[in-house]
């Protein structure tokens, strides 16, 4: 086996196409948008006889630290447990020599593969741990939307089966949609006001920008917006790539609390992910069942309602380089327990 950088757009999407397990960030698009944001990037293809395995390979320069991260990656073709581990050694090989050209103090591993032993004792064994806290979700709720509209609403939970009609009735709520990049101001606005309620840090206007433009050209994102009277209540990001849809960023304001917008404007998501051939809608990040008190725990009944399934897999890893990364280590455990998590 081989490894080396997968240069053409085509290579890399078509892999991809033929893998179950993947996000929007294993897409070309995503690694264009951490270009855009002024990251440093690798995309590299582990080859056999084949194409085996792609990663997308991020250097992030952080207040705690510098440090390669491959987003809900690497993803390799093959799901006998030997081949992953020959696969990932030589990728890990590789990372380790970018790591001490670029003077990273750490290498950070979110695979979509499953949390069993067998996985975490493969890591454990190359010498990684589990990261404090993790950058992209571990635990999803993704939507089968294969079946035709009438019985997806069948299967929500009462309530939000009655919310969305109600909303479908009230002739004040507009849902509308575009990719307009610009629309990000007014999404921003609103995700402000989010990140005071629930104390996290949003993501800038830059960053939202730059994600909206780096998918529009394939026509692979819309910003969802709902307005109430004229005013702009609620608002969502969903990214269309590979038959999948991802409610990636969400936003609403208290003000209309009773008026239910929220839950119209993700039935016209999924409406439009099912006009777009997509089979599966993925609600993104949950709570942990076992955290009543997290700040994602409203958030997670919510998505829940309108049916799926959960999806479980590996915590992050974390492969410690020097002794930096420790800092780094404290300041997301300081970070994890000040935020709930």
């Amino acid at each position: 086996m081989e490894i080396r950088e997968i240069k053409e757009k085509n290579i890399w999407e078509d892999f991809l196409c033929g893998c179950e397990e993947k996000t929007f960030l294993n897409s070309w698009q995503w690694g264009e948008f951490n270009k855009n944001i002024s990251h440093k990037i690798w995309r590299f293809g582990v080859y056999g006889e084949k194409l085996e395995c792609v990663a997308l390979i991020i250097k992030i320069k952080a207040r705690r630290g510098t440090f390669l991260f491959c987003p809900h990656g690497p993803v390799i073709k093959s799901a006998i447990q030997s081949e992953k581990l020959k696969v990932l050694k030589i990728l890990l090989n590789e990372l380790k020599n970018i790591a001490k050209t670029e003077g990273v103090s750490f290498i950070k591993i979110s695979p979509l593969w499953p949390r069993n032993q067998e996985n975490l004792e493969m890591f454990k064994r190359m010498g990684f741990m589990t990261a404090p806290l993790h950058i992209n979700p571990e635990l999803t709720w993704e939507l089968d939307i294969r079946s035709p509209e009438e019985e997806l609403l069948k299967n929500m939970r009462k309530t939000t089966r009655y919310l969305i009609r109600q909303g479908i009735k009230n002739k004040e709520i507009n849902i509308i949609k575009s990719c307009d990049s610009e629309k990000a101001k007014s999404f921003n606005e609103l995700y402000k006001e989010v990140a005071l309620r629930h104390h996290f840090t949003p993501f800038s206007l830059d960053y939202l920008k730059n994600e909206i433009n780096a998918f529009k050209d394939d026509d692979n994102i819309l910003v969802f917006s709902g307005l109430y009277k004229g005013e702009l209540v609620a608002a969502a990001i969903i990214v269309f790539w590979q038959k999948r849809a991802f409610y990636h960023h969400g936003a609403s304001s208290m003000k209309y609390a009773k008026i239910p917008i929220t839950y119209l404007l993700q039935w016209e998501a999924i409406k439009e992910a099912k006009k777009r051939g997509c089979q599966y809608y993925n609600f993104w990040g949950l709570a942990p069942a076992n955290k009543p008190n997290h700040p994602w725990a409203g958030l997670t009944l919510f998505k829940k309602g309108f049916s799926g399934q959960e999806k479980e897999y590996i915590k992050t890893q974390d492969l410690p380089l020097n002794f930096y990364y420790w800092q780094n280590y404290l300041i997301e455990k300081i970070r994890k327990i000040k935020r709930r998590l």
